[in-house]
């Protein structure tokens, strides 16, 4: 797989990831199977892709430790990104970014990941209670420390992006990064990039270019709209958070089908073995070299079939023709 370079430490990575979220969290809990998703995870790293990104609040804590038990037999074939700064309630997520808690989060995340070093250790978001250089420079000894290669941000702000701010949104991240890049250097940036939720394209994307910080795309695949998989009306179970979700009514899926329908044209248009889902990550990817697009998956079929949209080059008349496609509708808050 082509390899892509990301932030100042200039750390070499799979140009399509492994969002590991899925198996352990948000999505319906009747879908997460153990032993699947480490089949899921090998099957990944074979077709070279070695960016597998987690969190300690993915269970919490459950899809670290599945990720450890993948890394205690391929630690050398994979670049490991987990985050801290979120705790998980019943029913609600609360921030800390107090430095003691970071180094603790750390040290437990080493354990359940069975590893000496995270490669990339991202904050999910700044505790509004804490300077985030306060939190950022505790990270920043974990790097110093040896326990973390490199950093990254988790980008806040999308609903005033969607909902068109002045200065093309993420203003409050961008804010953030820049307060942060005077303590230590950002190698990444992790927001939502898609066909149908290009908002990052504005400014932070752009931001991100200019320094030369990693941008991980995250929901690359619209959770799992672009696939074309998804029936309009044929719904989800209770506690998948699409059953409550704006643009996952069925009569949002339906209005926003043209969307899936220009993907599996230009598909079509590269061979009968393209999907959708290839074109809308090969989009991404064609969005600049730092793009890396993390597209979570809970099956080997959709891991392997994700990693090969790393080999398919989108051409002026494909990338005009997303250009033209209508606007996603319906709301994505």
């Amino acid at each position: 797989m082509e390899r892509r370079t990301i932030g100042a430490a200039a750390l070499g990575v799979g140009a399509v990831g492994l969002g590991c979220m899925p198996m352990s969290w948000a999505y319906s809990a009747s879908q997460r199977r153990g032993d699947r998703s480490l089949r899921t995870v090998h099957a990944a790293l074979d077709a070279g892709v070695n960016l597998l990104d987690t969190a300690d609040m993915y269970g919490p804590f459950t899809n670290e430790l599945l990720l450890g038990r993948v890394l205690k037999e391929r630690r050398a074939d994979a670049f490991v990104s987990t985050k801290c700064g979120l705790l998980v309630g019943d029913g609600h997520m609360v921030a800390n970014g107090r430095p003691a808690y970071v180094r603790r989060a750390c040290d437990a995340s080493l354990r359940r990941l069975q590893t000496d070093v995270i490669d990339l250790y991202q904050l999910h978001r700044a505790d509004p209670e804490v300077p985030v250089e306060e939190t950022w420079g505790a990270m920043a000894d974990l790097v110093r420390a040896g326990k973390v290669r490199a950093l990254g941000l988790c980008a806040v702000d999308a609903r005033s992006a969607r909902r068109g701010a002045p200065g093309g949104g993420y203003e409050g991240t961008i804010r953030q990064l820049e307060r942060i890049q005077q303590v230590f250097p950002v190698s990444a940036v992790e927001a939502e990039l898609s066909v149908w939720s290009p908002e990052a394209l504005g400014r932070l994307l752009p931001w991100c270019a200019a320094r030369g910080v990693g941008f991980l795309a995250a929901m690359p695949l619209g959770s799992g709209f672009l696939t074309g998989t998804l029936t309009p009306g044929g719904g989800f179970e209770a506690d998948d958070p699409r059953a409550r979700h704006p643009r996952f009514t069925a009569e949002m899926m339906a209005a926003n089908q043209p969307l899936v329908a220009g993907l599996r044209r230009i598909a079509a248009r590269h061979g009968a073995d393209v999907t959708p889902a290839q074109v809308a990550l090969a989009w991404v990817l064609s969005r600049g070299p730092h793009v890396i697009p993390v597209p979570g998956a809970k099956r080997e079929r959709w891991a392997v079939e994700n990693a090969r949209a790393a080999d398919l080059r989108l051409d002026t008349t494909d990338l005009a023709e997303i250009a033209a496609l209508p606007a996603a509708r319906g709301s994505w808050d």
